[in-house]
């Protein structure tokens, strides 16, 4: 399906990394299993030498199902009483997509940078598990943690939900759950690229597509009938579906959002923003000039990218007090 409106260009440094990746859109429908494979991480990447102590959790989840949860800490304060800061991870890779290690090594640097704790969740997927799997995997992880703050020595007044793409669609939908259950208080949540809104409504969602467009208007939609079922795309979706479609935002926490203006999820992520306004609550936006889906982790070396990065630190070195970073 071709766009009658007119993509807007790509940075000209992230362009050259755009058209080296020449992404292919339709192999996630044709393939999942080479999809999920190629969205993935390890965990030895994601830690490569630094001095992080990683451990894993195997929990009961919402079905009777199983969760794993990997958590991060400094290895030099493993031996420290002293509560930290906790940033919880809901990841990315399109929903069908990805593991709980996509993305993590930036978030790890935080780690080591404000000896910090971070934690992630391996959350149910689709086509195999539909909606409301993923979602409710997450608020299950988020529950454990705080359940277990003690022992994970961690501050429940420090807690801020993350997530990128689909993972920042499911960070939000899980801070409407916690807000709505009365479940964890989180202080704040960091919302990068997040797939919101499953109505393909927006400018930007019918701006994008095609091949070599990371992440264009087919492969959203494909993923929201992956996760909803074609029958429930085109009936009535809960916002914690689609947190777009939340009729009231008062009560969430303090938001992070950031989105490229060259990509599919710009006008959803800007409007969330306006609306967390409107409801009385404080948000920080940025839509980075020609940024195409998820740059900052295709090409981190790029300046926009290491201008994105840097922003995204200070963000939350303010919510966790403002300390010094660690040499």
């Amino acid at each position: 399906m071709a766009s009658t409106i007119p993509p807007l260009p790509c940075n000209p440094e992230l362009e050259v990394v755009r058209k080296a990746i020449n992404y292919d859109n339709s192999r996630a429908g044709t393939d999942i299993l080479r999809f999920r494979q190629e969205t993935s991480q390890t965990l030895t990447e994601v830690i490569a030498d630094r001095p992080i102590r990683h451990e894993e959790r195997s929990i009961s989840g919402p079905n009777g199902n199983t969760l794993t949860l990997s958590i991060f800490r400094p290895a030099a304060s493993q031996h420290s009483a002293a509560a930290r800061p906790c940033l919880y991870n809901t990841h990315g890779g399109g929903l069908a997509g990805g593991n709980r290690f996509l993305g993590m090594h930036g978030v790890l640097s935080w780690v080591l940078q404000f000896d910090i704790v971070a934690v992630t969740v391996e959350y149910r997927q689709p086509p195999e598990h539909r909606y409301p799997a993923a979602v409710e995997d997450c608020y299950a992880g988020l529950v454990w943690v705080a359940a277990h703050a003690a022992e994970l020595r961690v501050d429940l007044e420090m807690l801020v939900i993350m997530g990128g793409s689909a993972g920042g669609g499911l960070a939000a939908a899980t801070a409407l759950m916690a807000r709505d259950r009365r479940g964890p208080k989180l202080k704040a949540q960091m919302l990068y690229y997040p797939m919101l809104d499953c109505r393909g409504v927006t400018v930007s969602s019918k701006q994008f597509v095609g091949d070599g467009i990371v992440w264009d208007r087919e492969s959203d939609q494909r993923a929201w009938q992956w996760y909803l079922g074609e029958e429930g795309v085109k009936g009535d979706v809960s916002e914690y579906a689609s947190p777009s479609l939340a009729k009231d935002l008062a009560g969430l926490p303090e938001a992070f959002i950031e989105v490229g203006s060259s990509e599919v999820f710009r006008d959803e992520s800007v409007a969330y923003a306006s609306r967390l306004w409107e409801a009385g609550v404080q948000a920080e936006l940025h839509v980075w000039p020609g940024g195409f889906h998820a740059f900052s982790l295709f090409a981190p070396n790029a300046k926009l990218s290491k201008e994105s990065l840097e922003v995204r630190t200070n963000w939350v070195n303010r919510m966790f007090g403002g300390a010094e970073a660690k040499s």
